[in-house]
């Protein structure tokens, strides 16, 4: 791989780790439509090239900013991991019984749903915050 690869491929990394770090989205919105459109993979490499990228633990640094601002919610945050750790697994067994024209037609449908549900969606405010518990008293000065 020359040079110009290399700094496409750090570039398409960084792009989509800025969004991905802003919005929470990575792979499957921005990593696999570019290797499609910009370096010509099949749908399929270019849905195990990018879950191979996000292998490491590519947004921890993202995390420590969200934890440092009590933005993490670690139980769900852990459950969401364990069904992920499972799901791709099980989406990676069923994506190769598929053939490539149903799994691209699949994937177009999916970015088609997620767009119209950002198009039409209403709720504008995020849904209220649980509030603490106040804290037990404790001895007076």
């Amino acid at each position: 791989m020359g040079w110009g690869a290399i700094a496409a491929t750090v570039g398409l990394g960084l792009g989509a780790g800025v969004v991905g770090g802003m919005f929470g989205i990575g792979g499957g919105l921005i990593i696999v439509p570019a290797l499609i459109l910009i370096f010509g993979f099949d749908q399929k490499t270019a849905t195990g090239t990018s879950l191979m990228a996000q292998l490491l633990p590519v947004a921890l640094l993202a995390v420590r900013e969200y934890w440092e601002r009590a933005e993490v919610d670690i139980p769900k945050g852990l459950g969401i991991a364990a069904g992920l750790l499972f799901g791709t697994w099980i989406g990676s067994k069923v994506t190769g019984v598929l053939s490539p024209a149903t799994m691209k037609r699949a994937y177009g449908v999916f970015l088609v749903v997620v767009g119209i549900y950002f198009l039409i969606a209403t709720r504008t405010t995020p849904a209220p915050a649980k509030v603490a518990a106040p804290a037990a008293p404790g001895p007076v000065e």
